[in-house]
């Protein structure tokens, strides 16, 4: 027979020890209180003590277990047929399915415990599933909308007495604070969260609290306040066992390094986020990780380093935009692809600076390329790429001597077989960085000739990469427009004439008629100043 009281016991026993940031023991009393429940004569309780399973492995990073107990709960609230149940395990799942990136079925799980709760009259708990609808809005960049929620959340947790889900509201209207740029009341929220959190001995919640204000300070420049909250959140994370929170705060370590001057330790920390976030699974924390160690690699002037950084979190970023896992992924795009285009820019006119007689080059000929690549067909994001490209498409150039570069009269064999070794040298270094985006072909190939009869490959015609081809006539008509060691500029009109014999024979004759008709038009003026370059949508 089982006894009635062990289920209310340990389930006691088990809160007790989350409480005290035990978690392992907390799970083990709630799987025993679970045990002893009676299959099918208290699906309410069983709900009840799911509800708790999911949140201890919420609060240890174990997003997936935390979801699965989260759905179970439902099951057996819906069983059970009580509103108050069921209005809770649908909160969970949202909670549970959020923290996975699963943001539609999330929405879907808020909106149907808030209108339970409302029906049922259920104010604390519509309170509460209110406030976690604030927090997509938030995330899809509603803040105004998001913190109008979250006040009116709080007005019913204090009218509740709820003083353990106020915290997390206070939390969350501090980062609606900061993304307004108030940081008083940002400050005044997190200081009123924790003195809550730190009255109720919520370890979790205190952690968290501590690394969100370790951040508020960073962006105010208070280093070694900063570094206290840090600190105290490393231990009580360390203390819970929990990787995503140890992640969580390495992460804001790196930060908090990067920003106060010391990039070596910034790297180490944002190493071992990367590291702690793959054993997570956590993806997004893995892609801000890679971003913000190639924002330190930046500062150091690393650019290989910056690229292959960048590129692991645009891969990254890329699968959670395909599996549509993260709302604001396309400003995260916008803002990771920015930042390549600031160091390939940057790495373009250091290379240009080796040769006298190229100052501008990479930047009129991205423009051009741009330009007719987007006449042609090419739009959004293609287009950055495309001018990434062109930025680097004489990276090779960095193994030739300038000697060689700057020779005035023509090279010998030797040295011409240097300088065209610039481009199988530029497309081993492009290789070696991982770009998710294929410009290896606008490296390799932007010397290739229609007929066949260009380097490295030889290749003819349509076997030749369309974007080398419409680099290739951005790059000679810039070529010819510009005084080189050689010779000295063609006119406009001079170099259209010249390329006009060049269409069908070095230049792809179509992609040359538009560059003539619709790029350049009739007017030179439009030659000497390119239009700007085009958006990233």
């Amino acid at each position: 027979m089982v006894n009635a009281s062990l289920p209310s016991d340990v389930l006691q026993a088990g809160r007790q020890a989350e409480q005290e940031g035990d978690l392992e023991q907390a799970l083990a009393r709630y799987d025993e209180a679970l045990a002893a429940v009676p299959a099918d004569d208290e699906p309410g309780r069983a709900a009840e003590i799911l509800r708790a399973i999911a949140r201890v492995y919420h609060k240890r990073g174990d997003y997936l277990d935390a979801l699965n107990a989260s759905e179970r709960s439902l099951e057996h609230a819906e069983r059970s047929g009580e509103p108050e149940h069921v209005v809770a395990a649908l909160n969970a799942v949202a909670i549970s399915a959020q923290y996975r990136g699963k943001l539609e079925r999330a929405e879907e799980m808020y909106t149907r415990a808030a209108e339970l709760a409302e029906s049922s009259g259920q104010t604390a708990m519509a309170a509460m599933v209110n406030q976690n609808v604030a927090t997509l809005a938030s995330i899809r960049g509603d803040t105004a909308t998001a913190l109008a929620r979250y006040r009116r959340a709080l007005d019913e947790f204090r009218r509740n007495g709820d003083r353990a889900s106020a915290p997390y509201v206070l939390t969350n209207m501090a980062l609606a604070y900061a993304e307004l740029g108030d940081w008083p009341a940002a400050q005044a929220s997190l200081n009123e969260a924790l003195q809550l959190a730190d009255e109720s001995g919520d370890l979790a919640q205190v952690a968290m609290i501590r690394l969100n204000k370790a951040d508020l300070c960073v962006r105010l420049h208070q280093y070694e306040e900063a570094r206290e909250h840090c600190d105290r959140a490393f231990e009580i994370y360390t203390r819970l066992e929990s990787k995503s929170g140890l992640a969580e705060t390495y992460k804001c370590y790196g930060l908090l390094y990067k920003e106060s001057g010391k990039p070596a330790l910034a790297e180490a920390h944002l190493l071992m986020v990367v590291q702690l976030a793959q054993e997570c699974e956590d993806p997004l924390l893995e892609a801000e990780a890679e971003y913000e160690r190639a924002l330190v690699y930046l500062g150091e002037g690393r650019n290989r380093d910056v690229l292959q950084a960048l590129s692991r979190a645009q891969r990254l970023f890329n699968e959670l935009r395909a599996t549509r896992q993260i709302a604001d992924i396309e400003q995260r795009l916008d803002r990771l692809q920015e930042t390549y285009l600031q160091v390939v820019r940057a790495w373009g006119e250091s290379i240009e600076a080796k040769d006298n007689y190229t100052a501008g080059h990479c930047g009129r000929v991205a423009d051009y390329t741009c330009l007719l690549a987007e006449a042609a067909g090419f739009s959004g994001r293609d287009l950055v790429w495309i001018r990434m490209g062109a930025f680097l498409h004489d990276v090779g150039k960095t193994a030739v001597p300038e000697a060689i570069l700057n020779k005035p009269g023509k090279l010998d064999e030797a040295e011409w077989a240097i300088m065209k070794a610039h481009t199988t040298v530029g497309d081993q270094i492009v290789g070696e960085l991982n770009f998710p985006f294929d410009i290896r072909p606008i490296v390799r190939n932007h010397h290739e000739r229609w007929d066949g009869t260009g380097y490295p490959d030889a290749l003819k015609g349509e076997a030749i990469p369309v974007t080398a081809r419409i680099l290739c006539v951005a790059d000679v008509y810039d070529a010819l427009t510009t005084t080189r060691s050689y010779r000295a500029c063609f006119t406009h009109e001079e170099a259209l004439a010249l390329m006009d014999a060049m269409s069908g024979i070095d230049l792809d004759p179509d992609l040359y008629g538009i560059f003539r008709a619709r790029v350049l038009g009739a007017n030179p003026a439009r030659a000497a100043t390119p239009a700007p370059a085009p958006s990233l949508h």
